[in-house]
């Protein structure tokens, strides 16, 4: 059944959603033909059309005549899979070409994705679990320590959740964990 405006034309015509309770969170939709597999799943051609999106937002992008000041738009946005160990998509980037906006993007995607509550193919994590896991993307060296520091430190996570995630992601958290990078972590790599 076709969507409108962003809803479901009636509760009856909505997927159900077998993953857990966050299909039905205010101001979470989802679209009937959603990626859903589990991880690791997906063959070398799959996994090449997922990445393409990127690709796609990169060759838009850069056909927009935009104003002298939003110029470099397209690089922040068609950098935002990279990561500083040049294991990214779609350019395998390292540290030296990549941007602090960039690098921020990076960060920004990643922390957006874990706790999304509109993806039918994960359940949105608490702010407590997406901050440990980026805090492992910090310490294996796939995003900035110190613009990860930043985020933690000006408490944009806070406010981010605040103003989006659902109250029961908003658990208690201690940034005091994530601003120094794990020893064990940091060591093994």
């Amino acid at each position: 059944m076709p969507r409108r405006k962003g809803r479901w034309p009636t509760s009856a015509s909505k997927p159900k959603n077998s993953g857990g309770s966050f299909a039905s969170a205010p101001g979470c939709t989802i679209a009937a033909n959603n990626l859903s597999v589990s991880r690791g799943t997906l063959t070398a051609e799959e996994r090449f059309k997922v990445n393409e999106h990127i690709v796609q937002t990169i060759v838009m992008l850069e056909n927009l005549p935009f104003p002298k000041n939003l110029q470099r738009v397209p690089e922040y946005a068609g950098t935002h899979h990279e990561t500083l160990l040049g294991t990214g998509y779609p350019r395998q980037l390292g540290p030296e070409q990549l941007s602090i906006p960039a690098r921020i993007m990076a960060i920004a995607d990643i922390f957006e994705a874990l706790t999304a509550c509109d993806r039918p193919y994960k359940k949105a994590k608490p702010l407590s679990e997406s901050l440990r896991i980026l805090a492992r993307l910090r310490d294996r060296g796939h995003i900035d320590a110190d613009l990860f520091a930043l985020f933690l430190s000006s408490g944009l996570h806070l406010r981010y959740g605040d103003r989006h995630l659902r109250p029961e992601q908003l658990d208690q958290v201690d940034i005091a964990e994530f601003l120094q990078p794990s020893t064990a972590t940091a060591t093994a790599n």
